[in-house]
């Protein structure tokens, strides 16, 4: 467990911006992951704007260091909820499956996160999507997380992780005339029609790639 200073206890914002320094990511790179601009964070810390961070954004960032949010000016979190990161990587490209990281630790994520996604943790898994056919919605090296419950195919499209022909893809799926349809975000990717797919699970929500 990391040390707290007095300095940093009861400022926020000094435990944020230690917590950053002693980190890989860059301020820019966790504002991205908050889905704000890039000065978000350091405009927090340094010049006091916004005067707080919000509930989500503040919960999120303390999943990220794993600290309890009150060290971030927040109540205090309740439990995180683990979900499984399993050691595979889906492609959104043309490509075969590679093996991630091997012996990587669980995920854990804010408990109010999956009930917002309706999400059972023994249900849910999160990968990492490798190429740019599902650009922009999924970029190369995000995080995935889906649904293993959900795996019904439909007229309107939605977004899978699924098997197909050996590879383990993620990829816009709807059923059409005569089997279904895969389908990519990247205009420069032409879709896929398929006589049966093996469907893992929707996807339900990424976390951006840190940069």
């Amino acid at each position: 467990m990391a040390i707290v200073s007095d300095m940093e206890r009861g400022d926020p914002r000094a435990r944020l911006a230690a917590l950053i320094d002693a980190d890989t990511a860059s301020y820019a790179a966790l504002s991205r992951m908050l889905r704000r601009n890039d000065a978000y964070l350091q405009q927090y810390v340094r010049r006091g704007t916004p005067r707080e961070l919000a509930e989500r954004d503040r919960a999120l960032l303390a999943a990220y260091f794993r600290v309890d949010a009150a060290e971030l000016g927040g109540a205090p979190s309740t439990p995180m909820a683990m979900i499984r990161r399993l050691d595979v990587e889906v492609s959104a490209g043309p490509g075969t499956v590679t093996v991630d990281d091997p012996g990587v630790a669980d995920m854990l994520l804010d408990p109010r996160l999956l009930d917002d996604l309706r999400l059972r943790p023994a249900s849910a898994a999160m990968l990492r999507a490798r190429g740019d056919s599902m650009l922009p919605t999924i970029a190369d090296g995000d995080r995935i997380v889906i649904d293993e419950r959900d795996t019904r195919v439909g007229a309107n499209p939605a977004i899978f992780v699924l098997r197909w022909d050996g590879t383990l893809l993620v990829k816009r799926v709807a059923k059409g005339a005569d089997g279904f349809v895969i389908s990519s975000d990247n205009p420069a990717y032409p879709p896929i029609n398929a006589t049966s797919v093996d469907v893992i699970g929707r996807v339900v929500w990424l976390s951006r790639t840190l940069r």
